[in-house]
C-alpha cells in the first residue's frame, strides 16, 4: 500500500513539473555565465530570450539587477551603477532585443558581482502572464596585475543551457528514488526495532526464570565463578575423612590415648557373678 501511494504521489509530481514547464515557456538563457575584466576594460553581458508570450497581445519588459555579494539573490529595484535605464554619464546602456544586454564602459573594481536578466511577460491588464531570469557573474582584476600584457578585453567562460537540465533531470530522479525507495526503508528500521525488542525479551524472560530458580545465571555474570581458599584445617579434615576413619587418628576426642590408658572406659573390679535366683 505504501509503494502505492508512493507511486501516485510520484506520477502526481511529474505532472505538476510537466504543467509547469508547458505553461512557462518563456525562458532566459546566458552563452556565457562568468566574465573577467581588467580595471577600465569595457564589458557587454548578454541574455538570450527563448519561447513565446502567452498571448500575442501581452508586451515584454527587460531590465537588469545588480549585487555585490556573488551569494545573494538579485533584489528588484537594484540595478547597475543605480541605473534602470541607459545613462550615458554612469557608463551605463541597455540594449534590448532577443539578446537583451547591458554595456558597462570603465568598469571598477565596484562594479564586481552578479547581474541578473530579468524578462517579464505582462498582458493588456498589466498582470505577470510570466517571468524568467538568469545571472552572470562579473570579475574584475586590477590592471596591473592582468596576466594578459595589460590587455583591456575580457575572458568569457561559455555555459551550456543543457546542463540545466541535465541537474534538474537528475534532482527530480533523485525524489523520484527517495519516495520510492522511502517504504522499503521504513519497512527495514520497523524490522530492526522488531528484532531488538525480542531479544530485549528473550533476555528479560533468562533473568526472570534466573532469579526464580534462586541463583544467578552465569550468562549475566560477568566473571565465571571462582574456587574459595580453604583452611589448612579444612585440608586435614577432608584428608582424614577420605583416608582411614576420624577415631583412628591420633589426638581426637575419641581416639585413644597413645600411654595406652583407656579415658573413657577405666579400670573396674570384676562384676560378682549374681546367686542363683532360683536356688
Amino acid at each position: 500500500m505504501d509503494v502505492f501511494w508512493a507511486l501516485l504521489l510520484c506520477v502526481h509530481f511529474l505532472t505538476a513539473v510537466k504543467a509547469s514547464g508547458a505553461h512557462h515557456s518563456l525562458s532566459v538563457s546566458v552563452p556565457h555565465r562568468i566574465y573577467e575584466c581588467a580595471e577600465g576594460a569595457n564589458v557587454t553581458l548578454t541574455c538570450i530570450q527563448s519561447g513565446s508570450k502567452t498571448n500575442s497581445g501581452d508586451k515584454l519588459f527587460n531590465t537588469w539587477l545588480f549585487t555585490p555579494r556573488s551569494q545573494e539573490r538579485c533584489h528588484k529595484g537594484e540595478h547597475p551603477r543605480g541605473s534602470g535605464h541607459t545613462n550615458h554619464s554612469l557608463g551605463v546602456e541597455y540594449i534590448n532585443g532577443n539578446k537583451f544586454s547591458i554595456f558597462l564602459q570603465n568598469i571598477k573594481h565596484k562594479d564586481q558581482g552578479k547581474y541578473c536578466c530579468l524578462l517579464v511577460d505582462f498582458n493588456d491588464k498589466h498582470k505577470v502572464e510570466q517571468e524568467a531570469h538568469d545571472f552572470i557573474y562579473l570579475t574584475v582584476v586590477p590592471s596591473k596585475a592582468y596576466p594578459h600584457n595589460n590587455s583591456l578585453k575580457c575572458l568569457e567562460w561559455s555555459h551550456n543551457p543543457s546542463d540545466d537540465s541535465v541537474a534538474e533531470g537528475l534532482a527530480i530522479a533523485a525524489c523520484v528514488a527517495f519516495i520510492l525507495c522511502l517504504p522499503l526503508i521504513l519497512m527495514l528500521v520497523y524490522r530492526q526495532r522488531q528484532t531488538v525488542e525480542r531479544h530485549r525479551r528473550s533476555h528479560e524472560l533468562v533473568r526472570m526464570d534466573s532469579e526464580a530458580h534462586a541463583h544467578e545465571n552465569p550468562v549475566f555474570l560477568g566473571d565465571s565463578p571462582q574456587p574459595k581458599p580453604r583452611t589448612v584445617s579444612q585440608i586435614m579434615r577432608q584428608s582424614s575423612e577420605t583416608g582411614r576413619h576420624l577415631l583412628s587418628e591420633p589426638g581426637t576426642p575419641f581416639s585413644p590415648n597413645i600411654q595406652g590408658e583407656l579415658l573413657f572406659f577405666p579400670a573396674q573390679d570384676p562384676i560378682p557373678e549374681s546367686p542363683n535366683l532360683l536356688e
